[in-house]
């Protein structure tokens, strides 16, 4: 049985599913509270009521979008078994997710934000990283715990950074070619999987 959200418990919902999209989509400096409060629907008095500042949102925002990560990682594992890498290299590096900034993953596209922000910012953001290399690191073989999480961490560092070129670049060719090349290191990078 699912319980029912409140009005309240909705709206906080809408204002962090805005913010997750304008600040993946404009970048922390590129939206402010009233942007972000317009994209929800509600005034920038109910954002502040939620979320206390824009720094308040964007953390949360930042948390919510790499739990979506770690959501997804096992049902990438569970779907698609001893394939699950690739299967996840095709999704993260296809053409629908390169174009999707507004609801691709927070990894690539808060990650720059991350490097200009506070240290406890950096501690939370590490948290989340490590859960998500430990995540990856379960559907790898290999001999022990570091050797599947240097490789989970290869992979990630391999698709991040893949992903961001690929966004960069104007033509859509040179995007596919750098996704294939891209998507091809970081199976080599993950090794064998489970």
């Amino acid at each position: 049985m699912t319980e029912k959200l409140t009005k309240r418990e909705q709206t906080r919902l809408r204002i962090l599913a805005a913010a997750g999209r304008e600040f993946r989509s404009n970048g922390y400096a590129g939206i402010g509270v009233d942007g972000v409060a317009k994209a929800a629907g509600v005034t920038s008095g109910a954002f502040y009521a939620h979320f206390g500042s824009k720094d308040g949102a964007f953390v949360a925002a930042l948390e919510a979008g790499l739990d979506e990560v770690i959501e997804a990682v096992p049902i990438f594992q569970a779907e698609n078994g001893a394939d699950w890498v690739q299967a996840f290299a095709d999704y993260y590096l296809g053409k629908p997710h390169r174009e999707d900034l507004a609801c691709g993953c927070a990894m690539t596209t808060l990650s720059p934000e991350v490097v200009r922000a506070s240290p406890d910012l950096h501690t939370t953001y590490e948290t989340k990283m490590n859960q998500i290399a430990n995540l990856i690191a379960k559907g790898l073989a290999g001999k022990n715990q570091q050797d599947r999480t240097a490789r989970a961490w290869a992979m990630l560092s391999t698709l991040i950074g893949g992903l961001t070129i690929a966004r960069a670049v104007h033509d859509n060719t040179t995007a596919e070619t750098i996704a294939d090349t891209v998507r091809a290191a970081a199976i080599v990078a993950a090794g064998p999987t489970l």
